[in-house]
């Protein structure tokens, strides 16, 4: 795939001088914390060293003392409180997070997750009945329930109550809960609006030990559960996030609870996991339990207490996940094949396919798998329960959740993020929806929407990349959404020591005119299979032509011995 490289906007020089003077950092550096946002020495001292004391208040959240109210009142008349939650790892860590908690403070305590399959996302009439017909007076509902409009006034009507944690943008009308916590309310003041779900169960944890008096010291091993959800739910690593990500990679590598211990064996993972690592082998293995079979296997595994009984649980969810990839890989090739039998569709700016068979538990991986190869907001549907469900995914700058909205009323129920989305509609309307939808995408969509696009935070010599460098670079870890991980332009470089590694990929050294430093380079899936090499990646690196490459630096540790690296993230040729 081609890309557009561009620039993040170079900060001003006076600025750059300035920040450089007062925490004795290079320009380069400086500019980078610049370009995050940090503009002095008191800002650089809450980025490079986070607090926990530093959280907000959570009572600044809109209806918190309501919903500490409930529950604290729910605890002293002994009733039945059940925890709800979504099947996905933002759920099931939330559910897991606050089950945890609270069973420390009541034994009356229970969890209850829909079944994708037969109850669909969020709150389901099933579920509400389930929770009345058990005697629970009291549901906490996580990642989920903030257009449960429906089966919230049914669970009213069956005198049973319902708080809601939710981090989903809401409709014009809420629910009737007793309480509702969401930041993204218009009405609701709370300073920070992107925590995950997860996140806003640990602010009513911690609102709930605020009122008792209670040290939240004691919440602080439940951060390996939160720094999975920032992580796998792809919510932005800034401000309470970058925070609570932070403690909860400390946690995660150093004394992670038995479920999450077992996940790290399981995927095989070193002594320094990163938010990366949460993402690619430790949120899938979460996740697949939701998608192919109960998430209530997952939430067992993370609740589990007994590192034997984990590994059991985490050797059965392992299992599922390959099964997973299976379907994931074979349904991605189908949907590839769609696409590109579609000529009439070629030209579209948007990608809508539909297959009845298709596993609803793998669709949106589809989705992104998708984008890879054609970039355009794409949705994938197939067929559950009589209708055709699906998941978006959008591309960067594209907000999908709007274009599905203005699709409403072919729509039976929706929901979810700007890049991210749900939906359910009747079998019959989905050749008109896909139609409307290109419609609404044709008329949004930019140009620029349509290419990706990798932004770079400034251009670096060979000599820059000491260790003392990368030292001061790594400490802006956590990476993510909000803060990635800084890319570098290595400008007019050639290639030396040219070798492929698993005829996939490919490391050599480059050198610079003028540097005395030569560095390693790893480009992952850049070894093209093509029998004429002249004009491939491979080719050109070995002909020594002049190339510009942009990188992320890396370390490297073999046998004891520390090197740095770079990432290769793209190269273009003169």
């Amino acid at each position: 795939m081609m890309y557009i490289w561009k620039s993040v906007p170079e900060a001003d020089e006076m600025d750059i001088a300035t920040l450089q003077e007062q925490i004795n950092v290079n320009s380069i550096l400086a500019n980078i914390l610049l370009q995050r946002g940090i503009k002095d020495f008191a800002e650089a001292k809450v980025f490079f060293r986070p607090d926990l004391k530093s959280l907000h208040d959570p009572f600044l959240m809109k209806d918190m003392d309501l919903a500490v109210e409930r529950i604290l009142q729910a605890i002293s008349n002994d009733e039945k409180i059940l925890i709800y939650g979504d099947y996905d790892v933002d759920g099931t860590t939330a559910v897991a997070l606050l089950y945890s908690f609270l069973k420390t403070l009541h034994s009356k305590i229970d969890y209850y997750i829909p079944d994708r399959y037969q109850e669909g996302y969020g709150i389901s009439e099933k579920g509400v009945r389930y929770a009345s017909d058990e005697g629970f007076s009291l549901v906490i509902a996580l990642d989920c329930g903030i257009k449960a409009i429906e089966n919230v006034t049914l669970a009213k009507e069956l005198s049973v109550d319902f708080i809601i944690c939710d981090h989903h943008t809401p409709g014009e009308v809420l629910p009737p809960a007793v309480a509702i916590l969401d930041a993204k309310r218009k009405d609701c003041n709370y300073p920070y609006k992107e925590l995950s779900g997860c996140g806003v169960g640990f602010k009513l944890s911690q609102a709930i030990c605020r009122k008792l008096g209670k040290s939240e010291d004691i919440l602080y091993p439940l951060l390996d559960l939160l720094v999975v959800s920032i992580a796998a739910d792809i919510v932005p690593i800034t401000g309470e996030n970058r925070t609570l990500a932070y403690f909860g990679l400390k946690q995660l590598n150093t004394s992670p609870r038995p479920g999450m211990q077992a996940l790290i064996m399981a995927g095989k993972l070193g002594s320094d996991i990163t938010i990366s690592d949460i993402v690619f082998k430790i949120g899938p293995r979460i996740n697949a339990s939701g998608r192919l079979e109960h998430a209530g296997a997952s939430v067992e595994l993370l609740i589990s207490e007994n590192l034997i009984e984990a590994e059991k649980l985490a050797k059965a969810v392992d299992i599922v996940n390959s099964t997973r990839r299976n379907f994931d890989e074979n349904i991605t090739r189908e949907a590839l094949e769609m696409i590109a039998t579609r000529e009439e569709e070629r030209e579209w700016n948007s990608t809508v396919l539909f297959k009845n068979d298709w596993h609803k538990g793998v669709i949106g991986i589809v989705a992104s798998r998708c984008i890879e190869q054609y970039y355009r907001p794409t949705i994938i549907l197939t067929e559950s329960n009589g209708k055709a469900t699906g998941s978006a995914r959008s591309v960067v700058g594209f907000n999908i959740y709007n274009a599905i909205s203005e699709c409403s009323d072919l729509l039976e129920q929706f929901g979810g993020h700007k890049y991210a989305a749900g939906l359910t509609l009747s079998m019959d309307k989905v050749q008109e929806f896909q139609e409307r939808f290109e419609e609404v995408v044709k008329v949004r969509i930019k140009e620029k929407h349509l290419t990706p696009v990798i932004e770079f935070d400034d251009e670096i010599k060979l000599d820059d990349v000491t260790p003392k460098f990368y030292s001061i670079l790594k400490q802006m870890a956590p990476f993510g959404p909000g803060n990635p991980e800084p890319i570098f332009m290595f400008k007019n470089v050639y290639a030396e020591n040219i070798s492929v590694l698993k005829e996939k990929h490919i490391r050599f050294t480059i050198h610079q005119e003028g540097q005395d430093q030569s560095i390693v380079c790893l480009g992952f899936g850049m070894a093209d299979p093509v029998k004429d090499q002249d004009r491939t990646t491979l080719g050109l690196l070995r002909s020594k032509i002049r190339f510009n490459m942009l990188g992320e630096i890396r370390e490297n540790v073999f046998r004891g011995n520390s090197s740095l690296q770079v990432y290769v993230k793209d190269i273009k040729f003169d």
